[in-house]
């Protein structure tokens, strides 16, 4: 059976994006890869959004990278490669310019494609059995810049190739400690804990959480700021959340931020 990637909304604001490919490890194949990247795309457009949970269904992959059954078809040849490569870059990039702050929900096996999209997503909370790694060198198989870029700005230069070199599959603690993953739970409280995170940043207010997804990502390109950009750093002050956040702070009260 061929694979799919369905979005449901599992509280106001809050929507999940489940990868589901069981019997291949939830392995993308390429119109997994594509829906995916409409959906992020459509979530991204939608203003009531607060958070995006990314998971792979089942207990025992949140990804296995991509359908390597469908190589000899899509990635026989440098040039099939490359037009392979577009359409996964494109859903990279949805995914880590989504405006809305996106969680990877890590459960049993994260390596390949799968590992490349967990890293563009901002937090990564993972089960406590979870595994890590792209073993490409056994594939003769070349982790393209974009794919490795996620990567990198996670673990840095030497832990990246460590991981790409050796080839070895790493162990959530190991994860944990290289600062692939920012949070380790139990794994039967994966999705209780990855949704009590999603809460506590939907009960923010939005405006904010874009304002610093967005400087955050702004701040890894080491061009120097322009005047534009750094005003924007203020424009919060001119909105109706923060005359809201006031307000609710000085009266001892739960601020309901309208996004606006």
């Amino acid at each position: 059976m061929a694979g799919t990637i369905t979005v449901d909304m599992l509280e106001p604001g809050i929507a999940r994006v489940l990868i589901d490919h069981q019997e291949r490890l939830n392995a993308m194949s390429v119109a997994m890869w594509r829906r995916m990247g409409e959906i992020m795309q459509e979530l991204d457009a939608d203003a009531s959004m607060r958070c995006v949970i990314l998971r792979g269904a089942g207990d025992k992959a949140f990804g296995a990278g991509a359908d390597i059954s469908e190589f000899e078809q899509t990635r026989s040849s440098a040039a099939q490669a490359r037009e392979y490569a577009g359409k996964v870059h494109g859903t990279l990039v949805a995914v880590r310019e989504c405006r809305h702050p996106v969680i990877a929900a890590i459960n049993g096996l994260c390596v390949g494609g799968g590992l490349e999209l967990a890293t563009c997503a901002d937090l990564r909370i993972a089960g406590e059995s979870s595994r890590y790694g792209i073993p490409v060198k056994r594939l003769g198989l070349v982790v393209a810049y974009d794919e490795m870029r996620g990567l990198i700005d996670l673990v840095g230069k030497a832990n990246a190739l460590r991981i790409l070199l050796e080839g070895d599959i790493l162990h959530a603690d190991e994860a944990l400690r290289m600062g692939l993953v920012n949070r380790l739970v139990p794994d039967a409280e994966l999705d209780a804990r990855v949704l009590d995170s999603a809460r506590r940043i939907a009960e923010g207010a939005p405006l904010v959480a874009r304002w610093h997804k967005k400087f955050a990502n702004r701040l890894m390109d080491p061009r120097p700021l322009s005047a534009e950009e750094n005003d924007e750093s203020f424009h919060c002050f001119d909105t109706e959340d923060f005359k809201i956040g006031s307000r609710s702070f000085l009266a001892k009260e739960k601020p309901s931020f309208k996004g606006r």
